[in-house]
């Protein structure tokens, strides 16, 4: 039976939604009125080329153990696709979700590149979840520790109010680290087993590729932070990473494709008593051209070539046959 939602549910939700707009809308016209633009460009040609190369070496890095989400994927749903058509489709893919979203650029576009190779849809839907799911239960993992070893503290102005309380940061790391435990254990205690739940079914992976789930989603998000990082050394890493990761979730809670503006809120709110707003914002601008802009132009072109090579096939398959 399809379960039915109290209307007032439903408003609240678009009320809280709506308040959380309106809350990043007031950061970013506050901050842009008070950036001296001219210092962000200066900030922006200061940049050395080793430093954009470190930027774009660790970007590469990233975007290749991003395809191992993909390639664990590949065993979970067991299809047999080579693993450098794998990579190459998980890149592609990853490039259009950061800029256009999750939906249309990381589910979209994995359904039409792998249903090209003769995947069958219940196998490409099931790499889609999987990846997913790996993405975030490394970041629980991730953020849990952070926030649990005591190495993050929230900006003065948070504090004031009692939010940045040491004690509270370490339980909200423990549970979160406990939720990474607990999926855990459902991986080791149930697989094989398959649930239904609406007319879907699914099943955990096995121990082993849960782990290995963890172990590749860490090592992504802690290189997109060292990404960050590389243009803000003066931040030091765990506040950078930690707000990476604040900013990854308020980006995917507002749908906003590339997260424009929801990233810089985030980053003046978390770093700004600590940076000066204009080198926050040179940093963001290096950060997504090498993360964003740089992989977006590869997959468009990466993506061309597949389409090219795709038709150029069928047409030639009569001819061939």
């Amino acid at each position: 039976m399809k379960r039915v939602r109290h209307p007032a549910w439903r408003r609240l939700r678009h009320v809280l939604f709506a308040a959380f707009l309106v809350l990043v809308a007031v950061l970013l016209v506050r901050a842009a009125r008070g950036i001296a633009w001219h210092e962000v460009w200066a900030a922006l040609r200061a940049l050395q080329p080793s430093t954009l190369a470190i930027g774009l070496a660790l970007t590469a890095a990233s975007y290749l153990v991003y395809g191992g989400y993909d390639l664990a994927g590949r065993a979970y749903a067991q299809h047999d696709l080579p693993a450098r058509r794998v990579l190459a489709i998980a890149a592609v893919a990853y490039a259009f979700a950061l800029n256009i979203g999750a939906l249309l650029g990381g589910a979209g576009f994995r359904l039409r590149m792998y249903a090209k190779d003769g995947v069958p849809l219940g196998k490409v839907t099931r790499v889609i979840v999987f990846s997913a799911a790996t993405n975030w239960i490394g970041y629980l993992v991730l953020a849990g520790t952070l926030l649990a070893s005591g190495q993050v503290s929230l900006p003065p102005a948070l504090a004031m109010h009692g939010l940045g309380d040491a004690t509270v940061l370490r339980v909200l790391g423990g549970v979160m680290l406990a939720l990474g435990v607990a999926y855990l254990l459902a991986c080791r205690a149930t697989h094989g087993r398959i649930f239904h739940a609406r007319g879907h079914h699914f099943r955990f992976p096995s121990l082993r590729l849960a782990l290995l789930q963890i172990a590749l989603s860490v090592a992504n998000w802690s290189l997109m932070g060292a990404v960050v990082a590389t243009f803000l050394p003066q931040a030091g890493y765990a506040a950078v990473l930690t707000a990476l990761l604040l900013a990854s979730v308020a980006t995917a809670l507002v749908h906003i494709p590339s997260g424009i503006g929801v990233l810089e809120a985030v980053f003046i709110a978390m770093l700004g008593h600590a940076v000066p707003a204009p080198r926050l914002i040179a940093a963001l601008l290096a950060y997504r051209a090498c993360y964003y802009l740089v992989p977006l132009a590869f997959a468009t072109l990466g993506f061309a070539v597949m389409e090219l090579r795709g038709r150029r096939a069928i047409l030639g398959a009569p001819a061939n046959g």
